[in-house]
């Protein structure tokens, strides 16, 4: 069982089960349908798996292994998603979005090397968004007024459930603060990058916490970011304190994507120069696919947090291991 895992003292969830289904579909409804209108996206249907040669597979920090099989009839092994970011821009030259405008769909994948505690699971489901941008927006500004955007979508989502489920506090901040991850280190220097997620939300609520991939004054990065999509220095996780668990929760990692350019520095930096022969990398170097911008919202993630539990098996149906539903379940915490 993880160590990470927290029990909060005396947690008793303000749902019961039957109202917690019934609110979980209220949420994703509710903030899909508001996400869809903020940011002008249509629904596409997604890809369960892609084939591995085909570059479309993200390899997220670098250490992930995906699922993979092989499928029979065709006589090809598959991987499924770890994320469609890379899908996505090929989807939006393929499907004709114009600037301004965009898809969003429903990503769900396996990740099997995650370390379960009460934010990760196996299984991953959110919602992945992607839209078409004009060169000169690729910039900080335009990608902080989206992240503005994202969040009174939540907020919203948010009053909605409070006016259905009066036991639930509203709690979410007015306000997002943006900061760079180098401003953070450079306040928290003595602090691991978790714990100054934690120091900085606790301080301001909500932040958006930018250039997330390359290497900070230390040496070492915050985190690690894939090369070849956002480009690290027009990224972001949109971070919120969750006082439930009294940490920072992440609620979407999201950014600008790599240009030609960027990608080109980003693969020799990332030492994965050998991706330049894959058809996406190829396509994208060529200048041949849209400038974009999307993101990953979690679909569990956003319903544990609104529904104000302390799990995320309480409001999504996984595999745990019995030790930790033993030990959730003396807490008053009920997984699915």
């Amino acid at each position: 069982m993880s160590p990470h895992l927290i029990l909060p003292e005396a947690y008793k969830s303000r749902l019961d089960i039957l109202e917690t289904e019934i609110a979980i579909k209220l949420a994703k409804d509710t903030f899909e349908r508001n996400l869809a209108e903020a940011l002008d996206l249509t629904r596409v249907s997604a890809p369960l798996f892609v084939r591995p040669e085909s570059g479309l597979n993200d390899n997220l920090n670098g250490v992930e292994r995906p699922v993979a099989f092989d499928i029979k009839d065709i006589g090809a092994d598959v991987e499924i998603v770890q994320s469609l970011a890379k899908w996505k821009r090929l989807a939006l030259r393929e499907y004709g979005f114009k600037p301004e405008t965009g898809l969003y769909t429903d990503m769900n994948a396996i990740r099997r090397d995650e370390e379960l505690d009460n934010l990760h699971s196996v299984y991953v489901d959110q919602w992945d968004w992607e839209r078409v941008i004009k060169a000169e927006e690729r910039n900080l500004d335009y990608l902080k007024a989206t992240v503005r955007k994202i969040m009174q979508a939540l907020r919203d989502t948010q009053k909605v459930l409070c006016e259905r489920f009066p036991q639930l506090e509203s709690f979410l901040s007015d306000e997002i603060t943006c900061l760079t991850t180098q401003e953070v280190e450079d306040r928290y220097p003595d602090l691991t990058p978790k714990e100054r997620e934690d120091a900085i939300c606790k301080e301001y609520g909500a932040v958006f916490l930018m250039q997330i991939g390359g290497k900070l004054k230390s040496g070492k990065p915050h985190d690690g970011r894939a090369p070849d999509y956002d480009d690290w220095q027009l990224n972001g996780d949109i971070l919120v304190w969750y006082p439930i668990l009294g940490r920072a929760f992440e609620v979407s990692s999201m950014g600008i994507r790599v240009s030609p350019e960027s990608l080109d520095r980003q693969l020799t930096l990332a030492g994965c120069d050998e991706r330049r022969t894959l058809p996406f990398h190829r396509d994208l170097l060529a200048g041949r696919l849209p400038l974009t911008m999307g993101g990953g919202i979690g679909q569990s993630r956003i319903c544990m947090i609104l529904l104000q539990k302390a799990h995320i098996g309480e409001v999504q149906a996984s595999v745990w291991s019995r030790e930790m539903r033993e030990v959730c379940q003396a807490k008053g915490i009920h997984l699915l």
